[in-house]
């Protein structure tokens, strides 16, 4: 990577971290108003939405900063930043094709909502693709990247059958039983192993016309 590049690099992930972190403090203080601190900072991060958002305000953080203290520094590996990549990827088209449509945000919550949804996804999508060096990433990523929303399953699964609460209505058990929720969770699974099989594809493509 020359040295402009890596300037713009660095300037964009700057950029990135400064829209994701106020963006999930905003969506934070507004839960906040809906029940207990430890009760709301649980909900909070118990959505799929977040969790994305969260790694990629790491994973952008981590570069802007360029530091070598380790828990800086694993951040900055190329599968953390693809499964990034990915999952902020998933939380966009998911929420596009399936949430956007349920409800209808105003005010300060419609900023948080677009940011998280869209704004920080398209910005993070474009430092990857166009920033960041390609040609790590290996076939096996696209399964070990499957972790994660495997444990996101199995956590809201779990958080679900002691609060009786869900994040997203595709989740809920109450409403659709446990089988539904299944099937529904293999659809999101195979989305999320697709996109990371054509994110290796990509890397690959990337690195071979750089």
């Amino acid at each position: 990577m020359s040295p402009r590049v890596a300037a713009v690099s660095n300037l964009f992930a700057i950029i990135v971290a400064a829209v994701a972190w106020p963006t999930l403090m905003l969506q934070y203080w507004l839960m906040l108003w809906s029940g207990p601190v430890l009760e709301v900072t649980l909900r909070f991060f118990s959505f799929f939405t977040i969790l994305s958002n969260l790694l990629v305000a790491l994973v952008a953080t981590s570069s802007a900063t360029g530091g070598e203290w380790a828990p800086l520094r694993i951040w900055r590996g190329p599968r953390v930043r693809g499964l990034a990549a990915l999952s902020i990827s998933v939380t966009c088209l998911i929420y596009a094709l399936l949430l956007q449509s349920l409800w209808h945000p105003m005010g300060p919550q419609l900023v948080a909502d677009r940011s998280l949804h869209y704004v920080v996804p398209f910005l993070f999508v474009v430092w990857w693709l166009a920033l960041l060096p390609h040609g790590a990433l290996v076939w096996g990523d696209a399964l070990r990247w499957m972790v994660f929303p495997l444990a996101f399953l199995v956590w809201t699964l779990g958080r679900g059958a002691v609060v009786h609460e869900y994040p997203y209505p595709f989740m809920d058990v109450a409403h659709l039983g446990y089988v539904a929720v299944l099937l529904n969770s293999l659809l999101v699974g195979a989305l999320f192993l697709g996109l990371g099989l054509a994110l290796v594809a990509l890397d690959k493509a990337l690195a071979r016309h750089a």
